[in-house]
């Protein structure tokens, strides 16, 4: 009982002198959406739920909130932007990573459901969720920042010759539809981080349990006070350096603060050595 009387005390003699005492201010509000859509009835994938379940453990220890959707279908991914949209509103900072299909048409991005039967490129954007759209909804948010990772310009699965769908019927999309995904440019505040260069394809990983870039991301995640341009930078090198630069990483940034994922010892964003 005696520690608890001489805190007592003090607290008295604080109050007595007109002294308030100052509670210490809450940390900042990190939270994050983490989709991996890898069952797809046409081009399934075997990384994307994997990687999604590690990237939410990672950063759950980096003290996100984090939201884990997988196999979404196409109202579930829908609605997991919109949600996620209007819940992240007053947060410092907020974090999207998708890994499965997407692909560009007519320069803008969209992110495949896993239900997905586009049989023509008209089909794209009311069977898929709009990037861009996205992208400026979170823009326009006035206060924290936004990071959003996307582990996803695989092989469009709808491109080229005729694929067999999932009730045995021969299906061909049509339309020239570009590679991998168009480039964008980062709302005020934002950045976008890509597992390939523009119209480049990335390479999904069977023999491993992630993709290439998952798996060099969760490596340089956790290193103590190393700021985001910097871990996206030693990401890029790695998975360049592993593909013979088949797969070269690329992101658009207008970040106008600093930010690291996890703090260094003096609470800042310095790189340890």
């Amino acid at each position: 009982m005696q520690p608890l009387r001489r805190s007592l005390c003090g607290a008295a003699l604080l109050a007595a002198a007109g002294v308030r005492a100052v509670p210490a201010e809450p940390p900042e509000r990190r939270v994050a959406l983490v989709i991996g859509n890898s069952a797809y009835r046409v081009g399934p994938l075997k990384n994307p739920t994997a990687d999604a379940q590690a990237m939410a453990q990672a950063l759950r220890a980096l003290s996100f909130d984090v939201s884990l959707v997988q196999d979404a279908p196409l109202r579930e991914l829908i609605e997991s932007f919109r949600r996620f949209s209007m819940d992240s509103r007053g947060a410092a900072v907020r974090l999207i990573f998708y890994a499965g299909h997407g692909l560009q048409v007519k320069g803008r991005n969209y992110l495949l459901p896993v239900d997905s039967e586009i049989r023509a490129e008209d089909e794209v954007p009311a069977k898929s969720a709009d990037l861009n759209e996205l992208l400026e909804r979170l823009g326009a948010l006035p206060q924290g920042i936004n990071i959003v990772i996307l582990d996803a310009c695989r092989n469009n699965p709808f491109s080229g010759a005729e694929i067999l769908g999932p009730d045995g019927r021969r299906l061909k999309f049509r339309g020239a539809t570009p590679a991998g995904l168009a480039p964008v440019e980062a709302p005020l505040g934002s950045m976008v981080a890509f597992s390939t260069a523009p119209g480049g394809v990335a390479l999904d990983n069977p023999k491993e349990p992630h993709s290439l870039y998952t798996k060099h991301l969760l490596g340089v995640l956790q290193t103590p006070g190393l700021p985001i341009e910097m871990v996206f930078k030693q990401v890029r090198l790695s998975v360049a350096r592993e593909t013979g630069r088949v797969q070269v990483p690329w992101e658009s940034s207008s970040l106008t603060g600093d930010f690291c994922f996890k703090p260094g010892p003096g609470g800042g964003c310095a790189v340890v050595r």
